[in-house]
C-alpha cells in the first residue's frame, strides 16, 4: 500500500490502521515523491490525497497510471462534485471525502481489492469472450479494453466492471442498490452517489447517449439503433 498524503497527523493515522490490517504501507509527504514510490513499489492501492504540496494529487493521478495501471482510491478536503468528477476522469478508482471514518476506508480499500481480483479472474477465465460493439464503442471483455471510434479510452477497473454490468443487461433498468452491491461490493445505500459520480465520469469518456438515467431508481444501457 502507497499512502500520499502530505498532513503528518492524517498520514500516520492511515499507515497505521493499514499495517494493523496485515497491509505493508510506505508514505510519501509530496506529488513527486508519490510518482517515484509509486514506480518503485508497484503498490496494490494507492491512497491519495488531492492537496499536495509539489504536483496535486490529479496529476499525480495521471503520471501514475500512464506509467502502470494501480487501483487509486483519493482523499478529497471538500465536497465538491466537481473534484470528484475529474478525479476519476483522470483515473482514480474510488474517492472519499474528509473527515472520513478508518473503518470505512479499510472497507473501500478491501472492496476495490476485490473488484481488481475478480476482473483478473475473469480476464483469466473467459478469453474467449467477443467484443461487445454499441455504436462506435466497443468494450474487449477478454483484454478488458475500450474503443470509442477506433481510438483506445482509458477506463479504470471500477468503471470497466460497471460499464460491463450496464451493457450486459441492454435497456434494463439497474438500480444504484444493485450496482452497488454488484461492482463496488457495498451494501450501504449511502454510496450512491459514488454510482452517480462514476456514470458521469463514464459519460464523458464515451458520450452521454449510452446510459439513460431513471430517476429516482438507477440507470440503463441504452445501444444505439443499429448496433
Amino acid at each position: 500500500m502507497l499512502v500520499v498524503e502530505d498532513e503528518p497527523t492524517i498520514a500516520t493515522a492511515i499507515a497505521q490502521r493499514l499495517s494493523a490490517e496485515g497491509w505493508r504501507v510506505e508514505v510519501a509527504r509530496d506529488g513527486l515523491s508519490g510518482v517515484e514510490a509509486s514506480s518503485r513499489l508497484r503498490p496494490d492501492v494507492v491512497v491519495l490525497d488531492v492537496m499536495l504540496p509539489g504536483i496535486d494529487g490529479l496529476e499525480v493521478t495521471r503520471r501514475i497510471q500512464a506509467e502502470h495501471p494501480t487501483p487509486i482510491l483519493m482523499l478529497t478536503a471538500r465536497d465538491d462534485e466537481t473534484d470528484m468528477l475529474v478525479g476519476l476522469g483522470v483515473g482514480a478508482d474510488d474517492y472519499m471525502t474528509k473527515p472520513f471514518s478508518m473503518r470505512e476506508l479499510v472497507a473501500r480499500i478491501k472492496a476495490l481489492l476485490r473488484r481488481v481480483d475478480r476482473a483478473a479472474q475473469a480476464a483469466a477465465t473467459s478469453p474467449a469472450d467477443p467484443p461487445m460493439t454499441m455504436g462506435d464503442v466497443t468494450v474487449d471483455r477478454a483484454q478488458r479494453r475500450v474503443y470509442r471510434a477506433g481510438e483506445e479510452v482509458h477506463l479504470t477497473p471500477t468503471e470497466f466492471e460497471l460499464l460491463v454490468m450496464l451493457a450486459g443487461s441492454p435497456k434494463t433498468v439497474l438500480t444504484r442498490e444493485r450496482l452497488l452491491a454488484e461492482v463496488w461490493d457495498w451494501a450501504d445505500a449511502s454510496g450512491t452517489r459514488t454510482v452517480d459520480s462514476h456514470i458521469k465520469a463514464l459519460r464523458r469518456k464515451l458520450g452521454p447517449d449510452l446510459i439513460r438515467t431513471v430517476h429516482g431508481v438507477g440507470y440503463a444501457f441504452e445501444p444505439p439503433a443499429g448496433s
